[in-house]
């Protein structure tokens, strides 16, 4: 902030702070790294609000790795049409679930697993009731977000690059034992 970074940029960063490096492609290509993403703000502030979505994704994709272009792009789209994350885990928003809304259930889907992630213990035992009824929530979210769209679901539990379990097992037994009702209801 002390370096007038455009508040959108430390926004994003915030609640996803594993997006601020990546490695360095084989490639010649954008790849993001805390200059790019000064590069971005900088951007950002010579267009300031005029900049549209499309203006948005040629400064995002020029700039950073593709992966976290699409998602800043997502997230910008979340910001200025009150789609929020915390809204839908509360049920005072749904799912975005228009097709030209994608890369917002996308962002939405992969801001979701880093909170199941970041929030739930390895061991259901060291669970507070909070975080127990936040799995609760959880796996009927997960089960909406698969009426929507299987594969973003599908994101949201898979395991990460090197074949680990991103999320705890007790969560994935007990999502798993939500889903029939999912192809029930499909039925």
């Amino acid at each position: 902030m002390s370096h007038d970074i455009h508040p959108s940029v430390v926004e994003y960063l915030t609640q996803r702070p594993d997006h601020l490096w990546s490695p360095p492609p084989k490639t010649e290509e954008p790849f993001s790294t805390p200059r790019s993403w000064h590069m971005l703000s900088d951007l950002l502030h010579s267009y300031g609000d005029a900049a549209d979505d499309e203006t948005i994704a040629l400064l995002a994709y020029a700039t950073l790795t593709p992966q976290h272009a699409g998602t800043f792009r997502a997230y910008l789209k979340v910001a200025r049409h009150a789609f929020d994350l915390e809204a839908i885990v509360k049920g005072d928003a749904r799912w975005p679930a228009d097709a030209g809304d994608r890369d917002l259930l996308y962002f939405l889907a992969e801001t979701f697993r880093a909170r199941l992630v970041k929030d739930l213990p390895a061991d259901k035992r060291h669970a507070s009731a909070a975080v127990r009824q936040f799995a609760f929530r959880a796996k009927s979210l997960l089960v909406e977000l698969a009426e929507i769209s299987l594969e973003m679901a599908q994101l949201v539990i898979a395991d990460d690059e090197a074949g680990h379990a991103r999320l705890p097992s007790w969560f994935l037994v007990e999502a798993a034992r939500d889903l029939p009702r999912l192809v029930d209801a499909r039925a």
